[in-house]
């Protein structure tokens, strides 16, 4: 056997191994550890349950001091499993995020070796190519020359089938990295609700730990003094609406007086809009603390001078805001953005009370413009209560039962509503359902 045949077939044997099925074999997951993990969450999901059964069956009773106060220890029981349940999905992002880093490094690595391994046929192709005819018959002989003509040719097919898995390891590797992305945008969204958790949480621990000191008649007493209906409406008119991105936060009055005549525009309900709003109030000191300062990398600082990096995703968002800024006579290095979460990788950037990105803002500005009849800005009070109520209409909210609702803000928080985003969000869902019934109950004691 010719040298060169030798080199031929040995070049199959390693293409044939590259090209075989074992070489897209990959860890397998779900594993026995998160099949674990999704049976302790079934088991939350039925405790939280039964403390909410328990807590709507006592609101059902006479208002007491007593059950009000086990009201709250079964809320407080029911976050604590809330919060429990939050780190075990944070737990499993986190180990979906190493499996899929896992899986990238792998197929970058595959997709090297095949292209040395392309190389190095080329390579024997070329040299081949370049040999006479003369040269290769008097080397080698009849026989050796049909041979190595049966092997090159077994050879081309190899490396059609070579390109073909390269190309795909290629899209393969592309959907891990959207699949990255879209975990570790999952893992952000699910600090987001444990933080919301830990503070409805500590919220109730301390109305819990106030009525341990009052008696039954110092609360019944309390009540009586609610039952004022002209002194509750002022207090309600009167109390601040925390409202984020915005320098000087309005008074209830003056934000429900916003949502009424949105509400007449888009349709949406003014005690949901609000509800989404203060969710979004609530979800932290991100808010409107950052500028950005490299319109090329999206890097900038907060506002104390501290650089940060990822105020502002480069690739989607950089652009539409400098174009967002030029149109409102604002500088875009100067302009408050929120910060990004440094630990979980995301980026920043999101503008106003109504915490658009600037890629999603652009998609809504024209119709907030043409509703308004000006220019729509998203630092504006009254702009940012339109578009998110335009997006909330968009969603499935003008249909105002529970169901669209829920759904609709969820779909604010996370981009849609899916079973999956369900279950990973539901508190999302329900804590603006909350915010939004006693909002309700303040909009009939003001009208």
């Amino acid at each position: 056997m010719s040298n060169y045949l030798f080199k031929i077939i040995l070049l199959v044997a390693l293409i044939s191994a590259f090209v075989s099925p074992k070489f897209f074999a990959l860890a397998l997951t779900p594993t026995e550890e998160r099949q674990a993990l999704e049976e302790e969450l079934k088991q939350l999901e039925e405790q939280i349950a039964q403390y909410e059964k328990d807590i709507t069956k006592t609101e059902q009773e006479k208002k007491t001091l007593v059950n009000q106060i086990s009201i709250l220890q079964n809320t407080i029981k029911k976050l604590d499993l809330q919060i429990y349940q939050s780190n075990i999905v944070i737990n499993d992002l986190g180990v979906q995020i190493k499996d899929t880093e896992s899986s990238i490094k792998k197929t970058s690595l595959n997709i090297e070796d095949g292209k040395e391994r392309l190389g190095a046929i080329l390579r024997e192709i070329y040299q081949e190519d370049r040999r006479s005819l003369i040269e290769i018959l008097l080397s080698e002989g009849i026989s050796d020359f049909f041979d190595n003509l049966v092997a090159l040719e077994e050879v081309n097919a190899k490396n059609k089938d070579l390109l073909t898995n390269i190309k795909a390891l290629k899209v393969y590797l592309e959907d891990e990295k959207l699949s990255l992305d879209e975990e570790k945008g999952g893992l952000e969204k699910q600090v987001v609700i444990q933080n919301l958790q830990k503070q409805e949480n500590t919220k109730k621990k301390l109305e819990q730990d106030y009525l341990l000191k009052m008696t039954e008649a110092e609360y019944q007493k309390q009540l009586e003094e609610k039952e004022s209906v002209e002194k509750i409406a002022q207090a309600i008119r009167e109390r601040i609406f925390e409202l984020i991105g915005v320098p000087e936060a309005p008074t209830f009055g003056q934000a429900l007086v916003i949502a009424k005549v949105v509400s007449g525009l888009t349709g949406v309900r003014p005690a949901f809009l609000l509800a989404v709003l203060t969710q979004e109030s609530n979800i932290g000191s991100n808010v409107g603390q950052c500028y950005l300062k490299d319109a090329t990398t999206g890097d900038g600082v907060r506002v104390n001078g501290t650089f940060i990096p990822k105020v502002m995703k480069p690739s989607r968002d950089v652009q539409p805001f400098l174009q967002i800024t030029e149109t409102l006579g604002r500088d875009p290095f100067n302009t408050p953005v929120s910060c990004p979460i440094p630990s979980l990788g995301g980026y920043g950037g999101a503008m106003g009370p109504a915490q658009f990105i600037p890629s999603t803002w652009m998609m809504y500005k024209n119709r907030v413009a043409e509703l308004k009849g000006s220019p729509a800005d998203p630092w504006n009070i009254s702009d940012a209560f339109l578009a998110a109520a335009v997006y909330l209409a968009d969603a499935g909210a003008t249909k105002k039962t529970h169901d669209y609702e829920w759904c609709a803000a969820l779909s604010y928080f996370a981009g849609s509503c899916s079973l999956s985003k369900q279950i990973r969000y539901e508190f999302y869902g329900d804590s603006v359902m909350a915010i939004a019934a006693r909002y309700e109950q303040d909009i009939k004691e003001i009208d």
